[in-house]
């Protein structure tokens, strides 16, 4: 199981909010969102932010670092360490796992991602039955979109919040428009909202993040 933050807004959570976080960052870099993101009588939420294990990155010389799987070049396709984003997405399915031990049904998880994060989220978030209680899919992309296709579950009909910046450099706002059009390809009921910011996440952002969460979890 890997190492986690957790953030309990009130006893006895009902839903749960698995967070991803980007490349190079740990769980601790969407921490300091949450007071952000309640909500007048939201329910007591269990916020999950786990730390990807450290490996070595090849775009980035062959640093160590956290992430999520190894990168080896920023073109269109940066599914090229298939084994590492398995073992990310077998990960994460733990982590939903034991929610449902913890007493969280997968239909009270939202899963996040931010940028990297949100690539995996992607790929857990259309294979999971139950199907979740939604996918937050932050300045992200799509990896492996072929075997995606063919392996996500059919009439999951799963709630997305797909948010990119207009000015992203790092992943080109075409990236997100793509996401967010294979996300309806396959079902999901998709939400795409752009902002006026780069590889970040903005307070404006944040402010469409709690509205989604409270639709999803209210």
């Amino acid at each position: 199981m890997l190492e986690t933050v957790e953030i309990e807004t009130g006893p006895n959570p009902t839903a749960a909010i698995i967070w991803l976080h980007g490349l190079g960052a740990d769980g601790h870099d969407f921490e300091p969102v949450v007071p952000h993101l309640l909500w007048p009588d939201a329910p007591a939420m269990r916020f999950i932010f786990p730390h990807a294990e450290v490996r070595p990155v090849t775009i980035n010389g062959g640093m160590a670092m956290r992430a999520w799987y190894d990168i080896v070049s920023v073109d269109g396709n940066r599914g090229h360490d298939e084994p590492g984003i398995r073992k990310s997405m077998a990960q994460t399915v733990d982590l939903i796992a034991r929610e449902t031990d913890r007493g969280i049904a997968p239909g009270r998880v939202v899963l996040a991602g931010f940028s990297q994060g949100g690539a995996i989220a992607i790929q857990v978030a259309l294979r999971q039955k139950p199907a979740l209680a939604g996918l937050m899919a932050l300045s992200t992309y799509v990896l492996l979109a072929g075997k995606l296709k063919a392996e996500a579950l059919a009439d999951l009909q799963l709630p997305a919040l797909v948010a990119h910046g207009e000015a992203d450099p790092m992943v080109p706002l075409r990236m997100g428009q793509e996401a967010a059009d294979t996300l309806r390809e396959l079902g999901c009921s998709v939400s795409f909202k752009t902002y006026a910011i780069a590889h970040s996440v903005s307070m404006d952002e944040i402010s469409d993040i709690r509205a989604w969460l409270k639709q999803r979890l209210g």
